[in-house]
C-alpha cells in the first residue's frame, strides 16, 4: 500500500508539473486570430455568440468555457485528471460546457478539431475528445493524425456513419476552425489548457487545473456542484 501511494503521490505530481506548462501561443496565435471566414461550414452545435464553441447543454447555466488545442500536452493532461467530471457536469446538466478546439500548434491541430466537431454532430463529441487526447502522439505534427487515423478512431468509439467519415475526410470544418482562433483572440486567451467559468478564469497558481479537488472547489465557488 504504502509503495502504490508513494507512486499515486509521484504520479500526480508529475502531471501537476505537466500541466503548469502551458502552450503559449505568440506570434503565431496573434497571427491566427486575425483570421475568420464568414463562409466557413459550422457545425450544428456551434454557437456564434459562445465564441465558435461547441455548446453542450445551450439551455442552462451557469457557464464553462474550455480552450484547448489537441496536441498540447498540458491540455491532455487537464482531460486525464478533470474531464471525468466535466462529462459527470454536463450529463447531469449542471452547467452550460462550451469547448473551444484551437489549432495554433499546426496542422494536425486542425485536423483534430476538423474531426471532434465531425463527431459532434454524431452527438459523440466527448467520446471523441478523449480519444483525441488518450492517442496524442509524443511529438507534434508528425503525421500521425491524417485523415484517414482520424476517421478510423472516430470509428473506434462507435461512429459508423458514411456522413461521419466525408466530413473527416473532406475537412469540413477546417475553415470554422480560424472562427475559434479569432473569437480566443478577442478573448484574451493566449495558452491553452484555459477555462473559464462564468467568465472568471482559473488560477493556475493555485492549481486548479492540475488538481481535481481544487478544479472541483473553484466550480463549486460559483454554484457548479
Amino acid at each position: 500500500m504504502a509503495s502504490n501511494s508513494s507512486s499515486d503521490k509521484g504520479t500526480r505530481n508529475l502531471v501537476i508539473v505537466m500541466v503548469s506548462f502551458i502552450v503559449v501561443v505568440g506570434v503565431v496565435f496573434s497571427l491566427i486570430s486575425n483570421r475568420s471566414s464568414s463562409t466557413a461550414a459550422i457545425p450544428a452545435s456551434v454557437s456564434e455568440a459562445d465564441g465558435y464553441g461547441i455548446v453542450l447543454n445551450p439551455e442552462i447555466t451557469p457557464k464553462i468555457d474550455v480552450y484547448v488545442d489537441y496536441q498540447c500536452q498540458a491540455c491532455k493532461f487537464f482531460e486525464l485528471i478533470n474531464g471525468d467530471y466535466l462529462n459527470e457536469i454536463i450529463s447531469q446538466k449542471k452547467a452550460k460546457v462550451v469547448y473551444h478546439p484551437m489549432s495554433f500548434i499546426g496542422p494536425e491541430s486542425a485536423l483534430a478539431a476538423n474531426a471532434v466537431a465531425c463527431a459532434a454532430d454524431e452527438d459523440k463529441f466527448m467520446s471523441m475528445n478523449l480519444a483525441l487526447f488518450q492517442n496524442q502522439a509524443e511529438d507534434r505534427n508528425t503525421g500521425k493524425w491524417t485523415k484517414e487515423y482520424l476517421a478510423l478512431l472516430g470509428e473506434s468509439i462507435g461512429i459508423t456513419s458514411s456522413s461521419f467519415k466525408s466530413c473527416v475526410s473532406d475537412g469540413k470544418y477546417v475553415r470554422w476552425t480560424s472562427n475559434v482562433a479569432s473569437e480566443s483572440g478577442k478573448a484574451d486567451v493566449n495558452s491553452t489548457p484555459t477555462v473559464f467559468i462564468n467568465g472568471k478564469i482559473l488560477d493556475r497558481e493555485k492549481g486548479e487545473y492540475g488538481d481535481v479537488a481544487k478544479f472541483r472547489a473553484a466550480l463549486a465557488a460559483s454554484g457548479i456542484k
